[in-house]
This record gives C-alpha cells, sequence and structure tokens, in this order.
C-alpha cells in the first residue's frame, strides 16, 4: 500500500489518496473497491457519524433537500439493509414518528424502527407491512395507520446489461409506487431510487397525477460513477 503526497489535488477531502496493490489472493476489482472505500469520505463521515454505511447520507442530502421526514411522520423503509437510511429516519422523525423497514437481508435492530426479513415481491409482503404500521400506530396514537412517507432503496442485481437492469429496478419501483399509493396520507411523500434514464415516462405521468411535485435528484453522497438518482414525489393528493 502505497500514498501520494497531499499537495496533489486529485486528493479527496482527507487530504491524502491510498492506493491499494493487488494481492495473491485479491482480485483486480477487489483491489478497487477496497481502493474506493478508503479514499471514499463518505465512508470516513458514516463511521464518525455512527450510521452503518455511507449510503446514509444520501437519504440526510434529500431530507435537507425536500424536507421528508417531518418530526412524528410514519416512514416505510424499504430496502433498509444494512439500516443507515432507517437510522436517519429515526433520528428525524422522533420518539413520536413511526418507522418500519423491510428487506430481503436480516438487518441488526435499529433502537426506535421495526425491521424485518421479508421479500417485498412476496404477495404478502404489503399486508404485513401494513399490519406492522397499524400495530404501531395503535400503540402510539390509538388509531388506524397510514403513511406519511414511503422511500425505497430497493435493488435488484445488476447483470451488466444497462437496458436489463434498467428494467428491473424500475420494475421495484413500480411495485413500490403502487404500494405508496395504498397507503399514504394527503400530503405524504415517495422516493425511490432508479437508474440513469430517469423515471419511465407511463409512471412518470402517474407521479404528475397522484403529487403535486415529482423531482428527479441525485445526491452528492451518490458517487459519481453510479448511474443511481432518486424521484421524490411530494404533496400526494390521496
Amino acid at each position: 500500500m502505497t500514498t501520494k503526497k497531499p499537495s496533489d489535488k486529485r486528493y479527496g477531502s482527507r487530504g491524502v489518496s491510498v492506493r491499494v496493490k493487488t494481492a495473491k489472493m485479491r482480485s483486480n476489482s477487489s483491489a478497487r473497491w477496497l481502493q474506493r472505500q478508503l479514499n471514499d469520505p463518505y465512508v470516513e463521515k458514516a463511521r464518525n457519524a455512527g450510521y452503518r454505511s455511507r449510503a446514509a447520507f444520501k437519504l440526510v442530502e434529500l431530507d435537507d433537500k425536500f424536507h421528508l421526514l417531518k418530526p412524528g411522520a410514519r416512514v416505510v423503509d424499504l430496502g433498509c439493509a444494512p439500516g443507515g437510511w432507517a437510522q436517519v429516519a429515526v433520528q428525524r422523525v422522533g420518539a413520536s414518528g413511526i418507522v418500519v423497514g423491510c428487506d430481503l437481508l436480516e438487518v441488526p435492530e435499529v433502537t426506535g424502527a421495526t425491521l424485518i426479513v421479508q421479500d417485498f415481491l412476496a404477495p404478502e409482503a404489503p399486508e404485513i407491512i401494513k399490519q406492522l404500521l397499524v400495530g404501531a400506530e395503535a400503540d402510539k396514537r390509538g388509531g388506524n395507520a397510514l403513511a406519511d412517507v414511503v422511500l425505497s432503496d430497493m435493488a435488484a442485481n445488476t447483470t451488466g446489461h444497462t437496458p436489463t437492469d434498467h428494467l428491473r429496478i424500475m420494475h421495484l419501483c413500480e411495485l413500490a409506487y403502487d404500494f405508496a399509493c395504498e397507503i399514504l396520507a394527503p400530503g405524504g411523500t415517495f422516493a425511490c431510487k432508479v437508474l440513469k434514464g430517469g423515471t419511465e415516462r407511463e409512471l412518470l405521468s402517474k407521479m404528475q397525477r397522484d403529487f403535486a411535485t415529482v423531482k428527479h435528484a441525485k445526491p452528492k453522497a451518490s458517487r459519481s460513477d453510479s448511474a443511481e438518482s432518486y424521484v421524490v414525489a411530494t404533496g400526494f393528493r390521496g
């Protein structure tokens, strides 16, 4: 492992760039991933802030820009592993808020959130999430629940074939959107990850019909070489 001189303007905010050499047991792709992690300022920021992943700052930036997570809000976090978005949501909605998340992977407990291992594509998944919201709402407020915010950071396994990957993630986005329209309260918010190319025209038309404003955004925490961005729809008409 070698370092370059801090005076080089190509270095990140930490001032030092780390170059990882390929070892006998390390592939070129693994070396590139490790080098990127070591030189990523958001990895260090996440560690210092106690977040489980750098991705937490994507939600931080989206919330700072669009004001999605208000105190007391009821939030659904789809594709919640490893839990960074749930951590941010809990912090920002406060003790009076509700955060329910699901993912295919098991996620360590996040205090203040209810996280389940569940395939959102399974037919029973939407009803399970609804029941969790109803239970949490009954415990905290004594009434039936809707959500104020539906977040989806779900991503399908990539194939390397851009059109196929785009179709896969848009399928997840469409399913998340349909679910959001079932459970969002009037004035609610939907935010979802999409790939380069943005939101499909038909889905975008639905969003523009159902929400007061629809915008695309790419947080600074999203790597510049990533094709991902986010569509944020606010002011659900119900």
